[in-house]
């Protein structure tokens, strides 16, 4: 019988098919993503709240992405890795379906965050006499509380939709965290309204901000072209090489999996599930690291600390 209660605990799986002789290693390599996310992300916060010259609007954008991969980080992987250490990956449905509305909210979040990165190299690039007056620091701080608001609309329905299903019986999450496809497969209901509708508004949090993205890089490629100091307009774009770099991390991998998985699945379920942690914590891990490494200011803080201790 349907249970319309949802008064009941889901156990989370991970890897259906790993070997137990595997678990340590899983786990192991799981709490290092999370250590190296916690440190790499919590710096880069660290930085730009206490160093002043860091108080600018790109930082302060930088901060909420770290701030954004961070929460998703700490809201997942401690609980996979106990399953795999402690073999206790129970929780109640209650708390699966805030997993997966949290996933989707901050997934959302980066997505319209990196958009909002692409504004301001717009405006530094292709306006840089009203960039000051454009992009204030209240301007971006504003900016930056939208979208952590507004997103959580689309995550919203999700939730919805999926608190009107009934469940029965299967009560085992096929992944390494609640997702809108984990929930979905405790259905004992036809379902496929709901999952055209979430794969919708998927590719509308992507895409949207995406096509956004590159006709702002066109504007700004057209810009630099025509500018009659051609050297600057080169420096220029250099500073949004560190950006491509996170949008290719980010929207290409996510576009072809959902796109490939909807409409003709090629992966088995652990070769998805691996995908899908490959694209949502090297992203985590590897940002921060760009962002240090290949932005001035910051690069110049971190030798500083260093020297100093």
């Amino acid at each position: 019988m349907a249970n319309r209660s949802k008064a009941f605990n889901v156990e989370l799986i991970g890897f259906p098919g790993l070997q137990e002789k595997y678990f340590n290693l899983v786990s192991a390599t799981l709490f290092l993503v999370y250590i190296i996310s916690l440190a790499a992300n919590g710096t880069v916060i660290g930085l730009v709240m206490m160093k002043k010259q860091l108080y600018q609007p790109m930082y302060v954008i930088i901060a909420n992405l770290a701030a954004s991969d961070l929460l998703f980080d700490t809201l997942t992987l401690p609980k996979i890795v106990a399953r795999y250490w402690f073999g206790s990956g129970s929780m109640s449905f209650s708390e699966c379906l805030f997993q997966m509305f949290s996933v989707h909210h901050l997934g959302t979040v980066d997505s319209f965050i990196i958009m909002l990165m692409a504004v301001d190299r717009y405006v530094a690039i292709c306006k840089p006499l009203r960039y000051p007056s454009i992009m204030t620091n209240r301007v971006t701080g504003l900016s930056c509380s939208l979208c952590w608001i507004m997103t959580m609309s689309t995550p919203s329905v999700t939730l919805y939709l999926n608190s009107q299903i009934s469940y029965c019986g299967r009560y085992k999450i096929i992944g390494c965290f609640c997702t809108n496809m984990g929930v979905n497969a405790l259905s004992c209901t036809d379902i496929s309204y709901t999952r055209q509708v979430v794969f919708g508004l998927a590719m509308v949090v992507l895409l949207g901000p995406l096509s956004f993205i590159i006709s702002s890089y066109i504007i700004i490629l057209t810009t630099i072209q025509s500018s009659s100091q051609f050297v600057s307009g080169k420096k220029a774009f250099y500073t949004c090489f560190t950006h491509l770099i996170v949008i290719g991390l980010y929207y290409t991998p996510r576009v072809f999996f959902y796109s490939f998985n909807q409409i003709y699945p090629v992966f088995t379920t652990d070769q998805s599930i691996l995908i899908l942690c490959v694209y949502t914590y090297v992203p985590h891990m590897a940002s921060p690291i760009i962002y240090c490494l290949r932005t001035k200011e910051i690069k110049q803080i971190c030798r500083n600390l260093f020297v100093r201790h």
